[in-house]
């Protein structure tokens, strides 16, 4: 079921200074998680400017033994593993740069429905109450995916309106997955998984629901969606912070605005006076921003991908292929596997674009739709 790149992968992700983004840069200039486990420790050092501990971990039996029992525990629990250098991860969770370089999946997260994240405070108030009914209510047939953190108030309604209306949902975990937090939530995990939905976690067996591991796991409710949704929340509530991720990853974010008397709408109408998300003014509204029409939801695409594959030069074809079989590649990269340079292929890249083929990332890097 798991391979050496798992068993190593989880292993240099335990060692001490290899966060998400190191760990990335790491596999890229050295090739495989299990090459950096057994490169040269000389060479590595000069990668990154790695650390006497860090190279001595790296390589470590004691380690490797830990990630052994890792890949045992995921085989019990039946959990799949997502590689980040492997593109395992869903689509626009890997298009962020501190995506989890180790993500860790119970039930299927269906990539080719369009999903949205929904947060905000564990005292939720009638008033919230009252939107998160209305907005999924409106919602229910438009085949779309909720995101949210199974915390108690907001995330739990979130949740359950969406087994209710029968909507997929994913809830995204601060702790590894031999545990559940909060208590309360664990039979609300199991309808989740019953209903066809996911849980996602980051976290390996050994780490606890600390409190720095919330503010964490809202990067990720924030990276699998184009959009976020606040509900309510106070000044400096963790939703601000999902809030500050999607605004990085360049998401939409709305906010539903509330009395400036009202505690858990203080922090709603803070971040969209500071314009850094659009105000929530009725539920009919929200649903036509983010494009929820039931009728467009199901309507064939005009121009399907086979046809404007076959529409392609053979030049387009060959870099069309070079990125499907090398996720998040460089245009240098690409420049190097199709022997041409830089300034020519441009123009193929941009046709592809354009036609919905591919996608242009950050550093110039490309992968497919």
């Amino acid at each position: 079921m798991f391979t050496d790149e798992h068993l190593y992968s989880i292993a240099l992700r335990k060692c001490s200074n290899v966060g998400d983004i190191s760990f990335y840069k790491l596999v890229s200039a050295v090739g495989s998680a299990k090459e950096v486990w057994s490169f040269p420790k000389r060479e590595l050092s000069k990668i990154l400017g790695i650390g006497n501990k860090t190279l001595h971990e790296i390589g470590s039996a004691e380690v490797l033994c830990s990630a052994e029992e890792e890949i045992k525990f995921c085989e019990r629990k039946q959990l799949q593993i997502r590689l980040r250098h492997l593109g395992q991860l869903p689509p626009l969770l890997n298009e962020c740069e501190d995506a989890p370089a180790v993500l860790y999946q119970k039930g299927d997260f269906k990539t080719d429905q369009q999903a949205f994240s929904m947060v905000g405070t564990r005292n939720i108030t009638a008033y919230g109450k009252g939107f998160v009914q209305e907005f999924f209510q409106e919602i229910r047939k438009t085949g779309i995916i909720s995101v949210s953190g199974l915390a108690l108030g907001v995330d739990t309604e979130v949740h359950e309106q969406s087994i209710k209306q029968e909507i997929p949902t994913v809830a995204v975990l601060a702790h590894g997955f031999h545990t559940m937090y909060p208590a309360k939530n664990r039979k609300l995990a199991g309808r989740i998984l019953e209903q066809g939905g996911v849980l996602l976690s980051e976290f390996n067996s050994s780490q606890k629901p600390d409190r720095e591991n919330f503010i964490q796991r809202n990067r990720i409710v924030a990276g699998l969606s184009e959009a976020t949704i606040v509900v309510e929340t106070a000044f400096g509530g963790g939703s601000v912070s999902t809030v500050g991720f999607a605004n990085t990853y360049n998401r939409e974010v709305y906010a539903l605005p509330g009395k400036i008397t009202d505690k858990y709408s203080q922090g709603c109408n803070m971040v969209i006076a500071q314009n850094k998300a659009r105000i929530i003014s009725t539920v009919t509204d929200l649903v036509d921003e983010l494009g929820l029409d039931s009728k467009k939801s199901f309507m064939e695409p005009l121009f399907p991908k086979s046809e404007l594959r076959r529409q392609l030069s053979e030049d387009q074809k060959l870099i069309y292929q070079i990125i499907m079989d090398n996720p998040y590649i460089s245009l240098d990269e690409i420049a190097v596997k199709t022997s041409s340079a830089s300034h020519k292929i441009l123009s193929h890249l941009l046709e592809l674009e354009l036609n919905g083929l591919v996608k242009a990332l950050s550093g110039r890097q490309y992968t497919a739709n």
